[in-house]
């Protein structure tokens, strides 16, 4: 709730955005000729007359041991399960009925980062085979079961995809974590799922460079274990079998190389084991409005059917596409759209190991030339940073997409037009996907066979989804009304999160409370999901999504909480008081820059600048290193003691703070200011008008 008796700031709901309504762009009717969705009948079988048996439609794409008995129970609201009564194994689903029919057809495609290396062709008859072996690894060595969690660290390389299938196929659920985070971040992880086996990898090439990632592993047990959690083994990949390449020494009796391990389960099969639909699949872990990261817990049965259903209809995926989603298998993108959703379908996966422009911003339309992509999907801040290397190098390279996804983030519309007229070289549907963490898959964008595309919106909700927004008071914001407000979705649909692991009562203040008048109801009607984005809708239906409307920081399309940030900086022992707040950036979209206070007897300086930098890569990750780091005598705060960040936020993007005469001590702001903007114009950091939306976000971050 806001303060206002102290602060004149509005929320989100309350703030007018003023933005111009883009052009439409037809599919291309090549593409409509071929698409998965053309008939225009799917949308009355999706509606919401026909929920929730529209959504056996998707559940059909797969095999099931035993049908289901109820397609939705809602009896233990808004705890929803979905095909109640079916069992079935998502590994299965994935690898095994593909390899018995073709076992031939290539399942992934690995890319090194160095183009000199060997790009693998792993069928899927093969990947049976290796899914097969570690799968017996992980219940014969690691003494794994259906039900026990394990935490994954590991890079984007084949045997990822690897482990998290020989998981799905014991029911082993798995927690993976992005390769970028710290060992600190994964040992908090591993605590929090209860995981005593961590799977690993000693190295990879990131821009060119080999990185030692073994030595997260040892900061991640040592974290786990000052949390009360102990791993009793450390599998570790080798990124090049037989050759270790982690300085970082191997633990006697606690590590061991999974190739020196696995070779006496060479040609082992073990039985996929039949699962309740309802049992979990994975934990995702995403960051929240405090400091501890969310467990989000996904279910087999409809997680694994919404990620098919919608790599059908919304990414066309045919089986014999050629699909790249240039994301991270350590993120929810990379679950749902590069595993599991692709393999469902029995189409071929690119996984690709490095940055996209290494070693220059060709590299990925030759990657697309050489192996034929005709699919491809990516976040805006890829988007606009080979924009911006390389803007023309798309013309020098001979590849066709039919269909490109944009994720993570809203894209700008010029950013829009260049991914396609030049990217897509008009000849491609966009597909500007809005969905989260907790919603397993995608909750907005135009359907590409039926829908015009307009750059700048996501469009409608997503086949059988049922967005609404609603002002802080709980009543609808009218399309057209030029309003923002909290986009909510008001039915369950399968992709949805079972619960925060764990934390049952904060997956209900989080994610169902705000908006739900009767706790004791049973009607789905009465439990609108608040997605925690603020949007608004135009006269034509398609939603516009401004960004988070919590504390939480989305940089290049990774959500950072606000909380873990600042705690971060706490660790310093010289710090008294530290705030994270966003900063604008044309390539990564937001980042972060820090404001800290020092106790009393320290000085200011770049060595202290430096200890607060270190302190974040070490608890979160590189990729939270903050922009800047401004050490301030006191943080502007209300009479209570709250820092309005809301007021440095505006301070570090060159916007106007607002009035100031209500907090406690309003003599500092204009200080602050002036030394803030002094040192970014200094550094080439000039201020640019920032549009209305962007203005909105800044002035409604952090009000609670």
């Amino acid at each position: 709730m806001t303060e206002s008796s102290e602060t004149p700031e509005v929320s989100e709901s309350q703030i007018a955005v003023h933005w111009r309504e883009e052009e439409y762009y037809p599919p291309p009717e090549k593409f409509v000729a071929q698409a998965n969705a053309n008939d225009p009948a799917i949308l009355e079988r999706f509606s919401e007359d026909n929920f929730p048996d529209c959504f056996t439609e998707y559940a059909d794409l797969l095999t099931w041991d035993k049908p289901w008995d109820t397609v939705l129970d809602t009896s233990a609201a808004p705890f929803w399960k979905w095909f109640v009564g079916g069992k079935l194994n998502a590994c299965y689903n994935c690898v095994d009925r593909h390899a018995a029919a073709n076992p031939d057809k290539t399942a992934v495609i690995w890319v090194p980062e160095l183009e000199d290396d060997e790009t693998l062709h792993i069928s899927y008859g093969d990947l049976l085979r290796q899914v097969n072996e570690f799968a017996a690894l992980l219940r014969d060595f690691a003494g794994l079961k259906a039900g026990d969690r394990v935490t994954l660290h590991m890079p984007m390389m084949p045997e990822a995809v690897v482990t998290m299938l020989a998981c799905a196929r014991l029911g082993v659920i798995h927690s993976q974590v992005f390769g970028g985070f710290s060992g600190n971040a994964c040992g908090t992880r591993i605590a929090d799922s209860g995981s005593r086996v961590l799977i690993t990898m000693d190295g990879y090439y990131r821009a060119g460079s080999m990185g030692d990632h073994k030595v997260k592993a040892d900061e991640a047990v040592a974290e786990a274990k000052r949390q009360g959690q102990d791993v009793d083994k450390v599998l570790v990949w080798r990124r090049k079998p037989g050759e270790y390449q982690s300085p970082t020494p191997m633990v006697d009796g606690r590590d061991f190389f999974v190739d020196e391990v696995i070779g006496k389960y060479a040609g082992q099969d073990v039985a996929p084991v039949s699962l309740d639909a309802t049992d979990s699949l994975f934990l995702m872990y995403t960051s929240g409005t405090t400091g501890r990261p969310k467990g989000a817990q996904h279910s087999i049965g409809g997680y694994l059917s919404y990620v098919a259903g919608t790599s059908k209809y919304y990414q066309d995926i045919h089986p014999d596409d050629v699909y790249w989603c240039l994301a991270d298998i350590g993120w929810i993108t990379g679950h749902s759209y590069i595993v599991y959703g692709p393999l469902a379908l029995g189409t071929t996966t690119v996984i690709y190991e490095g940055v996209p422009n290494y070693p220059d911003g060709g590299r990925p339309w030759r990657v697309a030339e050489k192996l034929g992509v005709n699919i491809f999907h990516t976040s805006p801040t890829s988007i606009r940073m080979l924009r911006k290397v390389a803007p023309d190098e798309p013309f020098k390279y001979n590849y066709h997409f039919k269909t490109m996804t944009t994720v993570g983030e809203p894209i700008e519309p010029e950013v829009w037009r260049w991914y396609y007229n030049v990217v897509g070289k008009g000849q491609a549907a966009i597909t500007d996907t809005w969905w989260q963490t907790e919603t397993g898959g995608f909750l907005g964008s135009t359907l590409p066979g039926l829908q015009p595309m307009k750059p700048g919106s996501c469009g409608p909700g997503a086949l059988g989804i049922f967005p609404v927004i609603y002002d802080e008071d709980g009543n609808e914001v009218p399309k057209g009304s030029n309003k923002a407000g909290n986009i909510c979705i008001r039915n369950p649909w399968p992709g949805i999160m079972q619960t925060v692991w764990g934390q049952p009562e904060r997956f209900l203040d989080v994610y169902y409370r705000k908006y739900n008048t009767d706790p004791d109801s049973k009607d789905w009607h009465d439990w609108p999901y608040f997605c925690g984005d603020g949007a608004l809708q135009s006269d034509d239906g398609y939603f516009r999504i401004l960004g988070r409307i919590d504390d939480v920081i989305n940089v290049a399309g990774h959500r950072l909480g606000t909380k873990e940030l600042e705690s971060a900086a706490l660790t310093v022992p010289e710090v008294a008081e530290a705030a994270a707040v966003p900063v604008i950036d044309d390539i990564r979209g937001r980042m972060v820059e820090m404001y800290v206070s020092l106790k009393p007897g320290f000085e200011p300086g770049p060595e202290m600048e430096s200890k607060v930098v270190a302190a974040i890569e070490t608890e979160i990750g590189k990729i939270a290193r903050p922009k800047n780091v401004w050490i301030v005598p006191d943080m502007p705060k209300t009479r209570s003691g709250k820092i309005m960040r809301r007021v440095i936020a505006s301070v570090s993007n060159f916007a106007d703070v607002g009035d100031v005469t209500t907090l406690a001590n309003p003599e500092i702001v204009d200080g602050i200011r002036q030394h803030v903007q002094r040192a970014k114009v200094a550094k080439g950091d000039m201020p640019r008008e920032l549009t209305e939306t962007e203005l909105a976000e800044i002035q409604a971050f952090g009000n609670e």
